[in-house]
């Protein structure tokens, strides 16, 4: 395991270092400890668009790791790289997982509202324009549900709301 972190910055290794000292001083279990390795070999991964090696090390982070708000963010990672990779449906239904253990992920519901904001510009230019408003409104919908939780973040989100008219639609 430790994956060679040949291109990452002073912040990366630096961070990789003391993730090392607090696994090597926190009373975790081989398991857990084993996990976070994978984990953060896969956001090593994927910060350097190694997107199967990345896919790799967090389905392997899955088999070990059982808290539900670690899991979280390991799904959560997965979903990133799906849709990078223009996997949208992969990538949604790899937020809902996420969000089913964590509620409080602002930004996989930030992501979910991306992607349907980007069918819904989709279907606008082929003039579905049903399909674009139903896509719209989900948009908003999760949009609404990541400002609630993170206020200050998502401003064009906050002003596309705004500019629609659906800030305060239900």
């Amino acid at each position: 395991m430790p994956r060679l972190q040949k291109n990452d910055n002073f912040i990366d290794k630096t961070f990789t270092v003391l993730a090392d000292i607090i696994l090597k001083i926190l009373p975790t279990t081989k398991e857990e400890k084993q996990a976070f390795c994978y984990y953060r070999d896969g956001m090593s991964a994927q910060s350097e668009g190694e997107y199967a090696e990345a896919l790799e090390n967090y389905y392997e982070a899955l088999k070990l790791e059982e808290d539900p708000y670690d899991r979280s963010y390991i799904i959560y990672n997965i979903g990133l790289i799906y849709a990078s990779n223009g996997e949208h449906t992969k990538a949604l239904e790899y937020y809902h997982e996420a969000l089913e253990l964590n509620f409080r992920l602002p930004q996989a519901l930030n992501n979910i509202a991306i992607i349907y904001h980007y069918q819904g510009l989709k279907a606008t230019s082929k003039q579905n324009n049903n399909i674009a408003k139903s896509m719209f409104d989900k948009a908003a919908k999760y949009w609404k549900q990541a400002i609630y939780l993170a206020p200050n973040n998502y401003i064009e989100a906050q002003n596309w709301l705004k500019t629609t008219g659906r800030l305060n639609k239900n």
